[in-house]
């Protein structure tokens, strides 16, 4: 299949393919909307086998962000961009640099940010090319880690779960697997430990288990996200790669609630309906996830954490009105998120979107 089959013209606004000789660049960024404003969505740097796998991955990931500014009720539309190639061997300067170009060129159509392979300097470097580059540093003027607020938003999203199951918005007293402490699943630790939750955790980096125990040495280990998975949880927050919940998993998951930070947590759409069959309650994952993007989003206005973070306690109310939609309608979650989702696009389209000279976006 050429990756022009795999564009669903219907369904994204752009896909812009770059190519830099100099420099090695090989990218693509999609735009799936702008009904409600600028795409927003980060750039992944990733070594993709062929270049239909990486339009197939930035077609799905720009129409997730999509959704995921939606609910977040940001005045973005869901834009995405994929590198390909290995950051540890093939990122420089210069190929930044000449990604951050490529971004200008689209004139405020898409606004980009960190994801998989790209940090806070990566996105110092692409700015000197570009207005249009957030998770910038302080120092640059940018939100920094990004991690701050997805961490948070998960565990409003997390405590508006624990309200529509057992009535009391917290995790006190609840045993919660938290699978990848990387960035997000560290830092969720904290606001549970806080809480008052009990915390069993693993991650594929023994060090980065390490380093969550020696600050709450409370918390257990469990010997990988399989094993997590099975055991007695309230809650199993996958925080990692994508993919966690495929049919083995859900067949043998002990646990009530799915909150977690990682992207695209179903191995495919099926998933949904077998946790539902299961009585275990889905938290979307572009719902509860979105602190991050929030908070980049809000750099394009002067940023300020307080204002930012606000925003994302407002997943807690976000959450709390798809699980109560999708009770009441004996639908999935995800397809409540997606019906509000859909909503609020279509509310948003009637006017069109034009770009601004100036990052200063509302």
């Amino acid at each position: 299949m050429a990756p022009t089959d795999l564009v669903d013209l219907a369904g994204h606004e752009q896909v812009v393919f770059c190519s830099d000789t100099d420099t090695g660049l090989h990218a693509v960024i999609a735009v799936h909307s702008t009904a409600l404003g600028p795409a927003l969505g980060g750039t992944r740097f990733h070594p993709y086998p062929t270049l239909d796998a990486a339009v197939g991955d930035v077609l799905r990931l720009s129409r997730a962000m999509s959704y995921k500014n939606a609910l977040a009720g940001l005045a973005h539309g869901g834009g995405k961009a994929v590198i390909v190639g290995d950051p540890h061997t093939a990122k420089t300067p210069q190929l930044l640099r000449a990604y951050g170009r490529f971004v200008e060129s689209l004139a405020g159509r898409y606004v980009t940010a960190c994801d998989v392979g790209t940090y806070v300097p990566d996105m110092d470097v692409v700015a000197e090319e570009t207005r249009w580059a957030t998770g910038r540093s302080p120092e640059r003027g940018g939100a920094g880690d990004s991690s701050v607020l997805t961490a948070l938003g998960v565990f409003q999203g997390m405590r508006a779960a624990a309200q529509h199951l057992w009535g009391v918005p917290s995790l006190a007293g609840r045993r919660v697997g938290i699978a990848g402490v990387g960035k997000v699943g560290r830092r969720l630790v904290d606001h549970l430990v806080e809480d008052g939750a009990e915390i069993v955790v693993t991650d594929v980096d023994p060090a980065a288990v390490d380093a969550v125990r020696a600050r709450h040495p409370d918390v257990a280990a469990a010997e990988d996200a399989d094993v997590l998975a099975r055991s007695p949880l309230d809650v199993f927050s996958p925080n990692a790669l994508g993919g966690a919940l495929d049919d083995d998993v859900v067949a043998d998951l002990r646990a009530t609630v799915v909150c977690g930070g990682a992207n695209n947590q179903l191995a495919h759409p099926g998933v949904a309906d077998l946790l539902a069959r299961r009585g275990v309650v889905y938290t979307p994952d572009f719902l509860v996830n979105a602190g991050g993007v929030i908070q980049v989003s809000d750099e394009l206005h002067g940023f300020d954490m307080e204002r930012a973070a606000g925003r994302t306690q407002a997943i807690f109310d976000s959450t709390l009105a798809v699980l109560a939609a999708a009770e009441a309608d004996g639908s999935t979650p995800a397809v409540a998120a997606d019906r509000l989702a859909e909503e609020r696009m279509a509310g948003g389209g009637a006017t069109p979107w034009l770009p601004r000279s100036s990052p200063d976006v509302s």
